[in-house]
């Protein structure tokens, strides 16, 4: 069974909802967070980023970050910017991206789900990530930003959720300057709320799809609590975590492609032979080159496009991770040939979403990169094959957008 619970939101007010929401707190740096609220005093920035508020200092984690989040939370509601809904609901939550449109339900999953993996996990988290975290929902008392959890589409689920759409207004409905819409709407109708609590339950597991740190975090804060208050029953709100759930359908995942600093002391024709043992690989001159196939990767080069296709003989298609394009990249090219042992921690390569086009790979090379590499994104199915199977997808293998946006609800603790 998978619990799916109503909770008592803590979100803007409608007329506020289109200043407060922001993206979430780890896809940007102080300084791009600091730009981005310069101008809008009811920007979500000020409490995910809250250390945007102080004056520069050396730590980041420092004890006033996180004392000015919950300061600048109780501001938002004592000035009418923030509200708490009177009831338990359950919320459905729908973005817009080009045209293709991702429908959630927000709700709480249960803690004990995560620690007895109903709700399965695809990556490792960071301790230093995992921290923070856990320091600012526990002093905001809010998991204030939710996890991004998926499931195997449900047609009886998506027909309430769709019937709901159809025939009520939406609370908030807007579009932001990158381009997504965002609408959210309230289910206020306990009996409907029973019904997807209730197919829920039918659910043999949810999956993170992105979240791990957060949603790690949001479980500590719940084990904490429940060390501090040792008579809890477990139906206080601590035992569970804020989440927004799509069903796995909606969701469009993005390649996640590579740039390496230096060639690992090879020139550029010694890299080629290299690289030639393992994959085939074809000069590419229609310009930016794009993989359309699993076992495929673009590569750039000294100002050249190549098309390498991975050799018969490197593809395990019988093992759900080595047969992933990550895995092959990582084991027959990144780590025997450039020196990339583990890209968790060197700092030799990075990371760029397939979000920001090809042309973002050429720019890195040109500017501060040797090589720039790009992926056949992971698919859906496989990231739930290997979450059903407990195991752990190489790190930075999936990219999803629209990302969700942050601000539109809370959950208070």
């Amino acid at each position: 069974m998978a619990i799916v619970r109503p909770f008592r939101a803590v979100r803007p007010k409608r007329e506020y909802a289109e200043q407060v929401i922001s993206l979430p707190y780890d896809v940007m740096n102080r300084a791009e967070a600091s730009s981005m609220a310069a101008d809008n005093p009811y920007s979500f920035l000020h409490i995910c980023r809250s250390e945007i508020d102080l004056p520069l200092i050396d730590d980041p984690y420092s004890d006033q970050v996180y004392s000015k989040a919950r300061k600048n939370i109780d501001d938002f509601l004592s000035n009418g910017i923030l509200i708490r809904d009177e009831n338990p609901l359950l919320y459905i939550y729908r973005q817009t991206m080009n045209g293709r449109t991702q429908t959630g339900i927000v709700g709480c999953a249960a803690i004990d789900e995560y620690l007895n993996n109903t709700i399965k996990k695809h990556e490792l988290t960071r301790v230093d990530k995992e921290l923070d975290r856990i320091r600012h929902f526990d002093r905001c008392n809010m998991n204030t930003e939710p996890v991004f959890l998926t499931y195997r589409d449900d047609k009886r689920l998506r027909t309430i959720i769709e019937g709901w759409v159809r025939n009520h207004e939406p609370e908030y409905d807007f579009t932001t300057k990158d381009g997504i819409g965002h609408a959210l709407w309230a289910i206020t109708d306990k009996g409907v709320i029973e019904s997807l609590s209730s197919l829920f339950d039918e659910i043999d597991s949810l999956y993170i799809a992105d979240g791990h740190h957060r949603s790690a975090s949001a479980v500590k804060v719940g084990q904490k609590r429940r060390e501090e208050h040792p008579g809890y029953t477990g139906e206080e709100e601590f035992n569970y975590f804020m989440a927004v759930i799509f069903p796995d359908s909606d969701l469009r995942i993005f390649d996640y492609n590579r740039v390496v600093k230096d060639l690992n002391g090879f020139t550029a024709e010694a890299f080629l032979d290299k690289v030639s043992e393992k994959f085939e690989i074809e000069q590419f001159d229609a310009g930016l080159y794009r993989p359309e196939t699993k076992h495929t990767f673009g590569m750039y080069l000294k100002d050249q496009w190549y098309k390498l296709t991975a050799k018969t003989e490197i593809v395990c298609n019988e093992d759900a991770i080595k047969s992933l394009d990550v895995s092959i990249l990582q084991e027959h090219l990144l780590h025997p040939i450039l020196g990339i042992e583990d890209p968790r921690t060197d700092k030799r390569i990075d990371f760029v979403g397939g979000i920001r086009g090809l042309e973002a790979l050429k720019e890195r090379v040109e500017q501060d990169m040797a090589v720039a590499f790009a992926l056949y994104p992971v698919s859906i199915s496989d990231l739930l094959a290997v979450s059903d199977k407990d195991m752990i997808m190489p790190p930075k293998s999936t990219w999803f957008e629209p990302k969700l946006g942050s601000g539109l609800f809370m959950h208070e603790l």
